[in-house]
């Protein structure tokens, strides 16, 4: 299981938000290359990097720093946040990030996520947020009527690279990883899942270590490395033995 540390930007800056509010946000750097290169000191194989401004406008907004993190750290990269077109996706890959994460616009366009798919076999990553057991989009603001499993089903045999799962209520929260929806939806599709919000300590990774087996193959953590309340090393090192 390969552990990933979070890097939320807004405004340039590297932040948090709990449970996806944005008027509940908590600034943590000014340097999210400067902090993209402490997750790389620290062990870290791959950093998760989201543009919350560009989830909610619906293109990039922070391209810029996202291109500095991919220039001056050795990591791979994988992106989300207003990716909506072949153009940003091609940008992003042209920068040289390895994957890029659809959420809203798959949920809108599945014709588009399967022509992305072919364009740029194994760089696509569908990621699903669920608030209350529905699926929510344009930064978390609008909630849909499908379930995560619903959803994913549908993308059964597009050649997606995983699926990173978030339950937005856990995110930011320090509460736990949701384990049950994780292993249901892992069980449900036959997609690498990497299970997001909600770590709180290194007992989640034991925890998920459990239900590996099933196909989750990935936790992103988040607050809970900038809280200090997990170490990378150590969540690293639970995750191999």
């Amino acid at each position: 299981m390969i552990i990933i540390p979070a890097i939320d930007l807004k405004d340039g800056r590297c932040v948090r938000l709990a449970q996806g509010d944005f008027r509940r946000v908590t600034i943590y750097s000014d340097d999210p290359v400067g902090i993209a290169k402490k997750w790389q000191e620290s062990g870290a194989e791959r950093i998760h990097v989201v543009d919350l401004d560009g989830s909610l406008s619906g293109s990039p907004r922070n391209a810029d720093v996202i291109r500095d993190i991919v220039e001056e750290v050795g990591l791979p990269i994988e992106v989300g946040g207003g990716i909506r077109d072949m153009k940003t996706i091609s940008a992003y890959v042209g920068m040289g990030v390895n994957w890029v994460i659809l959420g809203t616009i798959a949920l809108k366009d599945k014709d588009f996520v399967r022509k992305a798919c072919d364009a740029y076999r194994g760089k696509i990553i569908l990621g699903i947020d669920v608030n209350d057991g529905k699926a929510a989009i344009h930064g978390w603001t609008e909630r849909t009527s499908e379930s995560a499993v619903e959803i994913a089903k549908g993308y059964e045999g597009f050649g997606l690279a995983a699926i990173v799962y978030t339950d937005i209520k856990r995110d930011g929260m320090e509460t736990g990883v949701n384990i049950e929806a994780t292993r249901n939806l892992a069980q449900s599709v036959d997609i690498p899942v990497i299970a997001s919000g909600g770590v709180s300590s290194v007992g989640d990774i034991r925890t998920l270590r459990e239900i590996e087996k099933f196909g989750v193959v990935g936790v992103i953590i988040g607050r809970a490395l900038y809280s200090g309340a997990v170490s990378l090393t150590e969540a690293i090192i639970l995750s191999k033995y």
